[in-house]
């Protein structure tokens, strides 16, 4: 958990769990760059680096926002992989479970942000409210893009 110094100890921990979250799918989506075959390595490859890079982009921004709160992020992989929401890559996914895997990472992710967003409006949080719907919004449309890619 968050190592918290400031009274407003419910927005960090929803802060650290999306620091987890993201640093749980920043390696899963180099998992899945690294290890994608098939007729569609030409598309995927790319996507998941577009992916992986936009995911550490949003664990440096939520990282920094606890710092700035007071708070201290976790930042070993056995505490992430504990706090996370989402699971680490099971390594023995094709493209397609590839895709499905992340859409539903980004839907459960989407969820928290919602929730979180709610947590740091009632606390009196703007910035993270504004922060929490900003990567919100990208990963719905990810999410949508995914799913569309799997629609036959």
């Amino acid at each position: 958990m968050a190592k918290v110094k400031d009274k407003n100890s419910i927005v960090t921990e929803t802060l650290n769990t999306q620091v987890a979250n993201f640093s749980v799918l920043y390696m899963k989506l180099h998992h899945f760059h690294w290890y994608v075959k098939g007729e569609n390595f030409f598309t995927l490859h790319p996507k998941f680096e577009e992916l992986y890079k936009e995911s550490a982009l949003h664990l440096d921004t939520i990282a920094e926002r606890m710092l700035s709160l007071g708070a201290l992020p976790t930042a070993t992989l056995k505490e992430q992989l504990q706090i996370s929401s989402i699971k680490e890559a099971a390594g023995d996914e094709n493209a397609a479970g590839m895709i499905k895997t992340l859409a539903d990472d980004f839907n459960t992710v989407c969820s928290e942000l919602t929730e979180g967003i709610t947590v740091a409006e009632d606390n009196d949080d703007q910035p993270t409210a504004d922060l929490f719907i900003a990567i919100r919004t990208s990963l719905e449309k990810h999410r949508w893009m995914l799913e569309a890619y799997l629609a036959e």
